[in-house]
This record gives C-alpha cells, structure tokens and sequence, in this order.
C-alpha cells in the first residue's frame, strides 16, 4: 500500500500533526515542538536560524515568539543553538543536558536530567573551569576515564543557577570579597568597591553576579542586599532561603491574580458538580496545619466499604500559564521551615479558598472508592464536587478518641475510617510494602525565638489511618490516567541499582544479616528483613542502609511503579496546595473527565525533571536550618555529658545521637582514648590497635560537648565512657607481629594512623 504523504501545496507548518492541539491553547499557534524536532531530524544537518524561520513561514510579529520557543527547547535540552547560529537537533550530536554537582577536590560530576541519557559524566579541572554548581550545562561524553567513569565535556552552559549568592562579607588586602554559604560554591567572589561602602566586615549580604568566572578569572559581583548578622533571629532562614535559590517572593502579576480570586464559593462555581455538602467529610491534620488539601469519609456497604477522598480543587482557581501558575510552578513545591512556610501558592488560596477550612463550602476533586474486606480497590470514579468540612480534627485529637474513646457525634465516622484502615494495613503487609519508623523531632521556641527543647513527634494510628486513604487515592489517579493513557506526572521510585545491592549484601553480611531475592529482591524481601531488626539497637542505621540502597523517587511521565510502596504504579493527587505534580495529575483527571488532552507548556520530562529537583532543594534547605538550629541550641550546652548511641562511623571517627533530644554529634577519632584506632569498613567498626577496645554501630556510650560550630553546623562530642573490650586470640597477636611483606604499604598505612595517647594525655 502507497503511504501517505501531505500534498506538497500544504505549507510545512500546516502539515504539523499537533495542529489541531495547538490551536485549542493560541488563536495563532507556533509549529509544535514534536514538529519541530521532525522537520529538525528530516533536514538531517543543523539549519540556521532565519533558514528555520523561513522554513515555517514565521512572519515578523512571530518571530520572537517561535524563538522564544526555541530557547524553552533548548533549555529542556531537546535542541543545540550553536556559536554559528544553527539550530541542532540534540539526540543527533549525542550531547547530554546535565546539572553540575561540585566537589571540593577541584573536580565535580555532570548529572543528567533525563536519567535515559545514562550515568553521571565526571568532569576534570579543566572542564570545571568557569561553571558553577548547580549550573545547567550541554556535555558530550568523550570516553571514560582510569577508573571506569564515563568522562564528559562541557560544550556549553545553557543556565545559571547563581545569579545571587549569600555570604559574608571579608576583606583581604583591601579587596572585598563574599565568602558564599553554600560550601559547594568553592571560590570567592570578589566584590565592587562601591557596593561595600559603610559595610561592617562579617555581615551577612547577598551579591549580584555581574560576570561569571572564566579560566582563571574570579566572578564578579555588587552587594544588592544586606542581611544583617549572624545573631539576628531568623538569619538561619535567611541564609537558607538564599543559599537554595528558594523562589520566596510572589511576582506582582501573581498577586494582583490572587487578589481577583474570591474568598468564598459563588453559586455558578458548583454547577455541574456532584454536591456533598451533607457528607461528614472531615479533615485530620497536625496541630499547627493551616493549609488542608484533604477530606475523608467511610461507610459500610455489606462486606465492603466505601471510601471517599475529596481533594480542594486548586485547578479551579490556578489555571495553566496564568500568573500564579507560573509562581507555582517555578516553586513546585512548599517549604517548611521551623516557625516559618514558603508557600506554593499565595495565602488568600492556600490558607484560604483552597484550604478545605470546617463550616464552609468548598471545592474540590473526588476520588470515590469501594474496597473490599480483602483490601482490594473493587471500583474508584473521579468527579468534581462541592463539599463542606465537618470537623477540623487533629492526629492526637483522633488517635484519643480512637484509643479512649469519646461521645461526640463524628466518632462514629471515626470508628469507620480506623476498621477501614486495619484492612488497608493488612493489605500492605501482603503486598510488602516497607514503613519504616524514624524518629521525628519538634523544635520548641520561646517569645525570644530561641530552642527551648527539642522532643520526638511520636506517629499513632491516626496519622497511618490517613496515610493509607491519600495512597488509595493515589494509585487510583496513577490507575485512571494509565488507563485512559493520558501522560502525567508518576512519582517512580526504584529498587537497587547492582552497585548498590552489592554494597548492601556486604554490609548487611558484617551485621549478621542476609537480604533474600538475588539478583532482583521484591519490596517484599526489604520487609520481611526489615522485621528481622526491628528490636535491634541499631534499628534506625540498618533502616538508613535499606534506603539508601534504593534509588531516589522522582517526577517522569513515564511509570515505573514505585518500589518502596510496592506499587505497580503511583502518582500524587492528594497534596494540590502544596505540590505542582499533584496539580498537574488534576488537571489531566479533569481533561480525561472532559474528552481532551491536558499539555503543559513545558516539556514533562522537563517538568518532572524540575519538579524533583525543587523537591531536592527544598528538603535541603530544611536540614540546614534545623542542623544550624539544633547547633545554636547546644552552644549552651558545652562541657555537658550525654548519653547516646553510636549512629555511624568513617575513618575520621565516630557519630552519635545524643538520647532524649535526638541531635546527632561527631567525636572525631582522635578522642577515643590512648591507643591508635582504625576504621575497619571490612568489620563496620573503629578498633584499638593494642586495647582491642571496639565501637561498633548501635554501641552505647557517654560523650561530653566540646563545641558547637555555627559556621559549619556541627557539634564535637568527647568520648568519657563506651567501647567494648574484646579478647584477643594469640593467633590475632601473632599476626600483628608479623613482618610486613610490603614494608613501604605498612609504614603509609601506619602514617594514616591517628596518633592520640599524647594528645588524649595532655588533655587531660
């Protein structure tokens, strides 16, 4: 059969097969992406700009649009404008789009974005020269290097990440200069002479780069913010903010387009949605939520049960590419902080009319789902609803009424939703999904703003209860969109790479444990492992390893199913306030619902890509403010003594988490008493060489607080009393007397040694 060719009377841009999708979202649309790459692909050599214009019949008022387009597809690494001018198609010149990771040895890595595109590119000295961490760059892979690692080159740098930079302000030989924060940004920047005018030394500013280094030229930049010190309350959050590029400030088209949104439900919004205002839907939270993305609901019908999850309706009021979704997706995510939220959206929407606040009407997204006793999803549907919260409940408020029991009139709805979650729970052990139980911790804080105590968040029933709805909700909306094969966003988390299992079978060996399923273990062999230590002292390290055995969930449009959860596929639906892919997942729900396609602007590999990262930079720059929170907090308490157990160890020395407050210190080898000790990986232990004495992960001992170091968050402990005295055989001794068959190797091992007895006498 004869294929089909468009006529040759057609012009190239009306033969774009996403014609018809374009112009449902512009009156007069640009050539799709897809069709760009297809023109790109079939020209087969690099075209020139006003040739590719020309080519598309791009008229004068398009052209900054289309080009406008062509600089989005560069960004998502899709295309390659290069030094001539030519657009090229990226696959073609196997180039790589990556994100520099620096290390502080004067090399770093590039990172793929599309983790299709392979392993991470080690770059050199020479590659490092003029990026930045965390800059997005184009890299071509040149082979490998003496250890096996893919090498790469930078051909060029596609974006910035540091267009700011928070530091403190130094002068060395009359020349000012920043010091940045953030460690991984190596180099100093100098400073304008005029930007530092009436500046103390020490402050903490923030500097505008005007130019970027270059070989070995310094970056350059101007003072544009001043901060203040580093004992002004909040400065943590600050600095943090900053350091993270976290977006914090609403754009002025934003707020002018939340101030437009109304405060309450106006009747033409509930036309053509199921009403559930007579439903006890009820929200359960933590004490100090303000934002309530979800409703739930339970009813018995014969030997199944009904569940319902009602999720405010953001895409309601957010529409794609309006002004707050531009903020919202540039943030992708709210940030929590001590004392202090960054949010997604602006407070009159997430505090407000997207919040599903008690006693008033509200809207949202419906997943409606009947499951059997068995713990099975025997049908679920998506509707739009108007609803009206019954009771703002709390976890502690549930789980009292749950374990005491109460007469008020939702217990009832209480009782439902917690028999509900005992079938739920016993589904999840069946399937092998993995819970572990880390320690959280609470800050509390005076009128002075300053740490009182820190104590464990202890997780009752009350907060799996609701855990186990949002996931059936979730795998139903990663179900539906499948389904009806509508790309989305899935959050993917995979099992092991082989690297890394080897890593954890040998591990795990050392402790005594085996990890069954080969080659490939199910979610289900990590449980059942799991269960094996669950009353050993060194529960929470081994939970640690588990983890970090497996890869990190990310944002793709395409599904992989989720490992940890033991799904086969998975998407977030539940968390629309504060999370851009659940936005996204409604917003294709509702195209699905209408008989239409749901296409975000930006690509969605490039999407999720983004999405993953801001999730990264977020919960990074949480951990800096509690780290430099929990140091300021202990600056009281040096030359006090703890007990704690032994939370991990490297060849400088051991990690311990202190009992009761749960803040993790380091006593560095030096201080482990008279003896040479070594780090035995082979053993998972720091061993004296003559005492035998032996600190093993999990060990109890006593420390003192020598110092708590602002500058670098960390806290050094000393050790008074801990290690374990181990018998040594005469076989042992005989070994160690032994000449060395390699008298150059003993003597470099022996010089790596940390010499202490001396030290650890004049100390004392």
């Amino acid at each position: 059969m004869k294929k089909n060719t468009p006529s040759p009377d057609i012009s190239l841009r009306r033969q774009d097969p996403y014609l018809a999708r374009e112009q449902q979202r512009y009156d007069n649309p640009l050539p799709s992406r897809e069709w760009v790459m297809a023109v790109l692909e079939r020209q087969g050599v690099p075209i020139k700009m006003a040739d590719l214009i020309a080519l598309f019949d791009i008229n004068g008022d398009e052209i900054p649009f289309f080009e406008r387009r062509l600089n989005a597809m560069t960004r998502d690494g899709q295309v390659l404008i290069n030094r001539r001018g030519a657009v090229c198609a990226a696959e073609k010149l196997e180039l790589v789009k990556c994100r520099i990771e620096v290390h502080k040895d004067d090399f770093g890595f590039a990172v793929p974005l599309n983790s299709a595109d392979g392993s991470d590119l080690v770059l050199y000295a020479r590659q490092m020269r003029g990026v930045m961490n965390g800059d997005i760059v184009i890299v071509r892979p040149i082979g490998t290097d003496r250890r096996g690692r893919r090498e790469g080159q930078v051909l060029d740098i596609l974006e910035r990440a540091n267009k700011t930079v928070v530091g403190r302000l130094l002068v060395e030989h009359g020349i000012a200069m920043l010091v940045p924060e953030d460690k991984r940004l190596i180099n100093s920047i100098i400073l304008e002479q005029d930007s530092v005018t009436g500046l103390d030394i020490g402050q903490v500013v923030v500097a505008q780069i005007d130019s970027y280094p270059e070989g070995t030229r310094p970056a350059v930049g101007r003072v544009i913010e001043v901060l203040g010190t580093y004992a002004d309350s909040g400065m943590e959050i600050e600095i943090a903010v900053r350091k993270h590029h976290l977006p914090h400030l609403f754009s002025t088209a934003c707020e002018v387009a939340a101030a437009k949104i109304p405060d309450s439900v106006r009747p033409a919004d509930t036309k053509g949605r199921v009403d559930l205002r007579a439903l006890p839907l009820l929200t359960i939270d933590g004490e100090t939520a303000r934002d309530f993305d979800d409703a739930v609901y339970a009813e018995k019908q014969g030997r199944n049960h009904r569940l319902i999850v009602a999720i405010a309706d953001v895409s309601h009021y957010v529409r794609p590419d309006d002004a707050i979704d531009i903020d919202a997706q540039e943030r992708a995510t709210s940030v929590y902080f001590p004392r202090r939220v960054i949010p997604m959206l602006p407070e009159n929407l997430s505090n407000g009319i997207c919040s599903l606040n008690p006693d008033v009407d509200r809207l949202c997204m419906v997943c409606d789902m009947v499951i059997t006793h068995a713990g099975n999803v025997k049908s679920y549907q998506f509707y739009p609803a108007v609803m009206r919260s019954h009771a703002r409940l709390t976890y502690n408020q549930t789980w009292q009424w749950i374990s005491e029991g109460s007469n008020h009139p939702l217990k009832p709805q209480i009782d439902q939703l917690y028999a509900l979650y005992k079938i739920l729970l016993r589904k999840r052990a069946q399937r092998g999904a993995m819970e572990f139980d880390t320690v959280e911790t609470e800050m509390l804080f005076n009128e002075q703003g300053k740490i009182e105590r820190v104590i464990p968040v202890e997780r009752n029933d009350a907060h799996r209860l609701i855990e186990e709805c949002m996931l059936a909700a979730n795998v139903c909306a990663a179900e539906f969109l499948l389904q009806h094969k509508h790309t989305a966003l899935f959050r993917n988390h995979l099992g092991p790479t082989p690297e890394k299992l080897t890593a954890l079978r040998e591990q795990l060996a050392l402790l005594g444990l085996q990890l069954n399923g080969g080659d490939k273990p199910t979610p289900k062999d990590y449980a059942e492992l799991a269960e094996k230590f669950e009353n050993r002292p060194d529960k929470n390290v081994l939970q640690i390893m588990l983890l970090r055995s497996m890869q990190q969930a990310v944002y793709e449009p395409e599904n992989h199913g989720h490992f940890g959860l033991a799904y086969p596929a998975y998407a977030h639906f539940t968390s629309p306030i504060r999370r851009y892919p659940d936005l996204t997942v409604h917003r294709a729900i509702k195209a699905v619902l209408q008989q239409s396609t749901y296409q975000p602007d930006t690509a969605w590999q490039a999407l999720g890509t983004h999405c993953s990262l801001a999730e990264r930079r977020a919960d990074d720059a949480s951990r800096d403010v509690s780290n430099w929170l929990k140091t300021y907090y202990m600056r009281d308490k040096v030359g006090e003594i703890f007990s704690g157990r032994i939370s991990g160890m490297a060849n400088f020395g051991l990690f311990v988490t202190l009992d009761d407050i749960y803040i993790d210190g380091m006593i560095h080898i030096s201080d482990l008493g008279e003896d040479y000790f070594n780090y035995r990986p082979d053993m998972m232990a720091i061993i004296g060489e003559r005492s035998g004495v032996r600190f093993s992960v999990g060990d109890r001992v006593a420390v003192k607080v020598t110092r708590a170091d602002l500058d670098t968050s960390k806290i050094d402990l000393m050790l008074i009393s801990g290690g374990e005295k181990k018998r040594r055989s005469t076989t042992a001794k005989t070994e160690n007397t032994k000449k060395p068959d390699n008298p150059t190797a003993d003597t470099k091992k022996r010089s790596n040694r940390v010499k202490t007895a001396k030290s650890n006498r004049q100390k004392r």
